[in-house]
């Protein structure tokens, strides 16, 4: 357990923080979810959305987000054909 204040409130900003983006990151888990088995615009919009957003949180690095967004493009377009 922290013993000096900084490190008790930086254990309460780093619990804070972990729940915050363990909240996000099933958001974002939920979303590409959705769009991958709905396979419809809408869906894919709204996939997109939240990837950008976890990325520019930093939750996921840029790449990654170029990925998901990559793959989730070329289901749609697989499934439309």
């Amino acid at each position: 357990m922290p013993i000096t204040s900084s490190a008790k409130k930086a254990l309460r900003q780093s619990e804070s923080r972990r729940v915050k983006n363990r909240a996000w990151k099933d958001k974002l888990k939920a979303a590409v979810k959705k769009a991958g088995v709905e396979k419809s615009p809408d869906a894919l919009s709204a996939a997109y959305k939240i990837i950008d957003k976890s990325a520019k949180k930093g939750l996921i690095k840029k790449n990654k987000a170029a990925r998901m967004k990559s793959r989730l493009a070329k289901l749609l377009s697989k499934s439309s054909q």
